[in-house]
């Protein structure tokens, strides 16, 4: 049985178990499934056109990895997930401070 959703924009979608970021790998648009013991932390920045608001898919920075949303360049805060590697997922979801509570809510 399947954990009930907590939040679920399309893009990202949190449960009791852990982040699902859906088409996160290139070019296969496969999903990307983070558990919260994965998780060391979550930073929200502000995103522009020089920061990776303009990027589709993909990289603006080395360090962290942007997976497909067509809708980012409309939005605003850029969340980007600590799980201890060297590149790191950050999301664009439609309501950055609520996932992000939920997210700091049960990693701590």
């Amino acid at each position: 049985m399947t954990d009930e959703p907590l939040y679920d924009d399309g893009n990202l979608l949190l449960d009791e178990s852990g982040v699902t970021v859906r088409r996160y790998y290139f070019p296969w648009a496969a999903p990307k499934r983070i558990s919260y013991s994965q998780i060391r932390g979550v930073e929200s920045r502000a995103i522009g056109w020089l920061t990776g608001r303009g990027r589709i898919w993909g990289s603006a920075h080395p360090r962290y990895w942007l997976p497909l949303d067509w809708g980012r360049t409309r939005k605003h805060t850029l969340l980007i997930l600590d799980v201890g590697r060297r590149v790191r997922p950050a999301v664009t979801p439609d309501d950055p401070e609520l996932v992000a509570d939920l997210i700091r809510t049960r990693i701590h």
